[in-house]
C-alpha cells in the first residue's frame, strides 16, 4: 500500500491497526486464481494474540472456486475504516481540489483451510457472537439454536481458514499535510453533516493533529 510519510500511523501502534480492523470486520479478501486476480466480501475474526502479526478467521461458500486458491500464495485482506469526502470549500487555503479521507488497513498472509469440526463451530460462534453483541439487549442468536442436521448441512456447505498474518499496514489519510486551519476548518464542516463515517472522519482528524 502506498503510505506517503504524513499518513502513516507512528511505530508501535500495532495494536491501533488491530483495533482499526475488528471494529471494521466485515473485509475484502484477494487471492490469485489460476492466474486471475478473485476478491471475496466476507466477515473476519481477527485474534490478535495468534503469532506476530496476528491471525484471521473467517469461511466461505464452498461453491465458491476462491478456496482452491488457499495453501498457494498469499492473500490480501482489506479492512476499510471510517472515511469521508471533503470540500475544497472547507479550507482556509484557497485553490485546493477535493479529496477524500479515510483510514485502511492492509493484512498480507497465506490461508489456510481449517478442517477439524470443533474449530470450525468455533470460528461460527466466535463470528456470531462478535456481530450479536451490538444488538443488545437483544439476547444474542447461539449455533445451538441449529438442529443438529440443519448444522451438519452448514458444515458441509462451507470452507473455514485461517491466515497467520506475515506484515500488517495501515494508512490514516486525515489531512496531515494541511495547515491546522484547513483541518479545522475540514474537521468542522465534517461534523456538522449528518452520518456517523463524517463525524468520526472529523474526531479522527482532530486527534491526529494533536
Amino acid at each position: 500500500m502506498y503510505v506517503p510519510a504524513p499518513f502513516a500511523f507512528p511505530p508501535g501502534e500495532t495494536n491501533v491497526l488491530f483495533d482499526i480492523m475488528a471494529a471494521h470486520p466485515f473485509a475484502v479478501l484477494t487471492v490469485t486464481l489460476e492466474g486471475s486476480l478473485e476478491a471475496v466480501h466476507l466477515p473476519v475474526v481477527v485474534d490478535r494474540d495468534r503469532g506476530p502479526y496476528g491471525t484471521l478467521r473467517a469461511h466461505i461458500a464452498r461453491a465458491n472456486p476462491i478456496w482452491r486458491a488457499f495453501g498457494g500464495g498469499e492473500a490480501l485482506v482489506v479492512f476499510q475504516g471510517a472515511h469521508a469526502y471533503v470540500s475544497p470549500d472547507w479550507y482556509a487555503t484557497p485553490g485546493l481540489v477535493p479529496t477524500w479521507n479515510y483510514v485502511a488497513v492492509h493484512a498480507y498472509g497465506v490461508p489456510r483451510i481449517v478442517e477439524d469440526p470443533e474449530r470450525v463451530c468455533a470460528l461460527l460462534a466466535d463470528l456470531s457472537a462478535a456481530s450479536e453483541a451490538g444488538l443488545a439487549p437483544k439476547p444474542p442468536w447461539t449455533l445451538g439454536a441449529l438442529p443438529q442436521a440443519q448444522m451438519g448441512a452448514m458444515l458441509n456447505g462451507i470452507v473455514a481458514f485461517e491466515i497467520p498474518l506475515a506484515r500488517i499496514e495501515g494508512k490514516r489519510k486525515l489531512s496531515q499535510n494541511r495547515s491546522a486551519e484547513d483541518i479545522a476548518g475540514v474537521a468542522a464542516a465534517l461534523g456538522a453533516l449528518d452520518g456517523e463515517g463524517n463525524r468520526t472522519v472529523a474526531d479522527l482528524m482532530m486527534a491526529a493533529r494533536g
